[in-house]
């Protein structure tokens, strides 16, 4: 991320998110934590950066982490072709 100082302004380049959902190993990876704890940080809502439901018919979750989102929590930009 970088800053600019300008007249006491700071200004952030905000990085490029054109790419989809960060999957929830990425995720846990970039955290240092277990799948689990992603997994049930979404469910719980503990998480700010994505969510997760409950799949159409069925009793298993679907997970969405937005990147913008999880790059403002930790600062890791996710560019789509990222391997976990």
């Amino acid at each position: 991320m970088d800053q600019k100082l300008n007249n006491g302004k700071i200004f952030v380049e905000i990085p490029d998110f054109e790419h989809g959902n960060v999957p929830v190993s990425l995720a846990a990876k970039v955290m240092h934590k277990d799948v689990l704890f992603v997994r049930l940080g979404l469910q719980q809502g503990e998480l700010p950066f994505g969510s997760a439901f409950v799949k159409e018919g069925s009793s298993q979750y679907g997970y969405y982490i937005s990147p913008f989102l999880f790059w403002q929590y930790t600062g890791y930009v996710y560019r789509g072709d990222d391997c976990v």
